[in-house]
């Protein structure tokens, strides 16, 4: 009897677990025979989209590291020639260009890379509202946070594409000037008249004046005495002028001839003589130097001697009158004088003497 119940109890349960394993069974295969089609497309769709994204990717990086590398052999072909020299620069073109470079490849990847993995997503069927809410509020908040760092890419962007200024060009950016060594998306180093290098962040750079692009005008003051012939120092400075024009390198680095603009100054020993030439951009204070040279050599050549320049009003010392620093007389200093009696301490009184009201 014991054994017969244990064999019913036993043999119960056993078609109920056979049947739910075999519904079960077939459910999943029913739901697996139902979708696998619908799995194979999407990852067939997946691996596609991942695969054109890195193609296109890789052909567009490529293309732009092409263009930029003609751009610099364009550049290396004038350079060291006269059109190169006057609007070429072989450094400042390759840093531009390796800049734009850098750039451009940056943005193509975030873009093609980005675009593929939000259609993955939209094939995935994940809802990309939330997603794309979401980080719309990251990069404010980022970009909120890191707003210089955003200012200065922009900026060095800006300047790189407009071409405000290169290596090589001597430029003065408010905060620093100087000669530029590099050119960055974020920093533009400096080096200053005494060596110094200085680093500019190109989002605090307000205004920037560029001493080497188009031309500049080197000014010379000669200052002779007031009775000389100014026709004869007029002659002389033209003639200098002319001679210099006519002379290795110079010739390439004055554009225009010399001229005698006139008078700049008159005092009553001494004029001024103002003296202007247009040279090559940057090569202003050279010319200035040699300039000053000839003139100083033709002018001691025709006897014509140049004075000192007089001391600026502002500047000029006032003569101290010696007698400012003597006091005035006083009465106090003669004792016989009623004031210096009436300042006298009164004399004790003798003995056996007593003073009375």
């Amino acid at each position: 009897m014991f054994w017969s119940a244990a064999l019913a109890a036993d043999s119960t349960p056993r078609p109920t677990s056979l049947d739910e394993a075999q519904r079960t069974a077939n459910d999943a295969a029913g739901w697996v025979e139902e979708n696998w089609s619908i799995w194979l497309s999407n990852g067939l769709r997946i691996v596609l989209i991942v695969v054109i994204a890195v193609a296109m990717r890789s052909l567009i990086r490529r293309a732009i590291t092409r263009l930029i590398a003609r751009m610099n052999r364009t550049a290396q072909a004038v350079d060291g020639t006269a059109l190169g020299s006057l609007l070429v620069n072989a450094e400042r073109r390759r840093q531009r260009s390796e800049a734009i470079g850098s750039v451009l490849r940056s943005v193509a990847s975030f873009l093609i890379m980005g675009t593929a993995a939000l259609t993955v997503l939209s094939v995935l069927k994940i809802n990309l509202a939330p997603l794309l809410a979401s980080a719309g509020v990251a990069g404010v908040a980022i970009g909120f946070g890191a707003r210089n760092l955003v200012t200065d890419f922009l900026s060095g962007v800006f300047m790189i594409l407009e071409d405000q200024y290169g290596v090589g060009d001597t430029i003065d950016a408010g905060v620093a000037s100087g000669e530029v060594i590099e050119v960055g998306l974020r920093v533009t180093k400096l080096r200053g008249v005494d060596g110094e290098i200085w680093y500019v962040r190109n989002g605090e750079v307000k205004r920037i004046g560029n001493l080497s692009q188009g031309w500049a005008t080197a000014g010379v003051d000669v200052q002779v005495r007031s009775d000389e012939d100014l026709d004869r120092v007029r002659e002389v400075i033209t003639r200098a002028g002319e001679e210099m024009h006519k002379a290795e390198p110079w010739n390439e680095r004055l554009w225009e001839p010399v001229e005698v603009l006139g008078l700049n100054a008159i005092y009553l020993d001494s004029v001024i003589i103002r003296v202007s030439a247009k040279t090559m951009p940057g090569k202003a204070l050279g010319v200035e130097r040699e300039l000053r040279w000839r003139i100083k050599r033709a002018l001691d050549a025709e006897g014509i001697r140049i004075v000192g320049r007089p001391l600026e009003p502002e500047l000029e010392t006032v003569p101290v009158d010696p007698a400012a620093s003597v006091a005035p007389p006083s009465v106090m200093a003669n004792p016989a004088s009623p004031q210096a009696q009436a300042t006298a301490p009164i004399p004790p009184a003798p003995p056996g003497v007593t003073l009375g009201k």
